[in-house]
């Protein structure tokens, strides 16, 4: 089972994120992943293995302090557990970071028309085919959430979604169908994560996003 959290408010947000990880590792992983945007620009760092191997590329290239942040730990199904097939996943433009849950189903003939429009893949996953999808609505001129519904209505299987777009800084938007997420509401703060126990620590004011929502 993969763990997922987003936040948004006045806190460090690499902080709140990989601690957020740290309390969703007893759900079993192989990588774990991380993304902020920083002065209108996407910064990731992920990495196979343990929570421990992130923390050490964050050490070694730090995070800068930033108000919004996502983080993913991985069970790996489509590709095996790389850095590449890590998440978080960045359109081919570099506009959108995502992080996902659960399987796309229809991901092969997806990927394949993307493909054949020039899309670069970096990763065997699932998951990159959503991120490139909403890269392509963004870059198109929708707005984070618009697109965001667009491509849930493109997707078949159970999944949930979290991303945050580089032209929208202070803002991050999450779906899911038949997998779990639920939002953590705090003064002036919110959270995402596929489990409580992400940020328990900060607020206790907990509820289930709705389905296709």
């Amino acid at each position: 089972m993969c763990g997922i959290i987003g936040y948004v408010g006045p806190r460090v947000a690499r902080d709140v994120v990989v601690a957020g990880l740290r309390r969703m590792e007893y759900r079993g992983y192989d990588s774990a992943g991380v993304a902020v945007i920083v002065d209108g620009q996407l910064d990731v760092r992920k990495k196979a293995g343990k929570i421990a191997n992130l923390d050490a590329i964050i050490a070694e290239s730090p995070l800068a302090d930033t108000e919004i942040g996502i983080g993913h730990t991985r069970w790996a199904t489509h590709g095996g557990p790389t850095d590449f097939n890590a998440h978080p996943h960045v359109s081919a433009g570099g506009r959108v970071a995502l992080i996902h849950n659960g399987i796309i189903e229809n991901f092969a003939p997806l990927r394949a028309e993307l493909q054949a429009q020039g899309v670069r893949f970096d990763s065997e996953t699932d998951t990159e085919v959503a991120a490139q999808l909403l890269g392509r609505e963004v870059e198109a001129g929708a707005d984070l959430a618009d697109a965001m519904r667009t491509v849930c209505r493109a997707l078949q299987g159970a999944f949930t979604l979290v991303a945050i777009d580089r032209a929208e800084p202070a803002r991050l938007v999450a779906a899911r169908r038949n997998s779990p997420l639920v939002l953590g509401l705090g003064e002036g703060e919110n959270f995402v994560a596929s489990d409580v126990s992400a940020f328990i620590e900060f607020t206790r004011h907990a509820v289930e996003l709705g389905q296709d929502r």
